[in-house]
């Protein structure tokens, strides 16, 4: 059989166009299809929310984008963490913390403090008061670790917790960059939320007192 991808345009026959038209149409199909694949195995991934213990950020049901783990975990970051843990599923936090960093709280003003310093927290739902049996008070976050909570600090079960503890960061599958829609936004509209901008300076963080 001719290689008709190499036949003149004027020389092709009806069928041959038929055939060549299909023959491109599969390649852009099949490229695409590759390139997608790809993007959804290295770039990012969806994931869905399940649960309240990220409110007012996040609420249940709603889906986000997400990509690779960061190889240097920052402070802010919201992430999705498939360490095995007490529930025996995925969950999704924000790293309060990370490794060598010292952990203190005031469970009765609810104030949370890294490295002496008080965080200025506009991301959460309700103060920091819950205190899990088993986790002492101040702590170190060991190497290769990162001390996560929820923003729903009243609802969530997190570092604060022996059911989760450090999180080692080999088990963060991603870090969340954007919630295109949720359960009440179903037009499907991109809500651009920007994950990253509570990565406060310390400069900006509260002195303690």
């Amino acid at each position: 059989m001719n290689d008709i991808a190499l036949l003149e345009k004027e020389k092709c026959t009806k069928s041959d166009r038929v055939v060549l038209n299909l023959y491109d149409f599969v390649s852009v199909l099949v490229s695409a299809v590759v390139a997608i694949a790809f993007i959804f195995m290295f770039v990012f991934r969806v994931v869905g929310v399940v649960g309240t213990s990220m409110v007012p950020t996040l609420n249940d049901g709603d889906w986000l984008f997400i990509t690779a783990g960061d190889p240097h975990p920052q402070y802010g970051q919201v992430i999705i963490i498939t360490q095995p843990n007490w529930f025996d599923e995925p969950i999704v936090k924000r790293i309060i913390a990370t490794e060598n960093q010292t952990v203190d709280i005031n469970f009765e003003k609810g104030e949370v403090f890294v490295d002496g310093v008080q965080l200025d927290e506009p991301y959460i739902n309700n103060l920091t008061l819950n205190q899990e049996d088993g986790v002492t008070f101040p702590l170190t976050v060991p190497e290769g670790h990162v001390f996560v909570m929820g923003d729903n600090r009243q609802g969530s079960t997190d570092s604060r917790s022996e059911k989760i503890g450090f999180i080692d960061e080999n088990y963060i599958l991603g870090v969340v960059k954007v919630r295109p829609f949720n359960i009440s936004n179903m037009d499907g509209k991109f809500s651009m939320y920007s994950f990253s901008q509570w990565k406060i300076a310390k400069a900006e963080l509260k002195s303690a007192q």
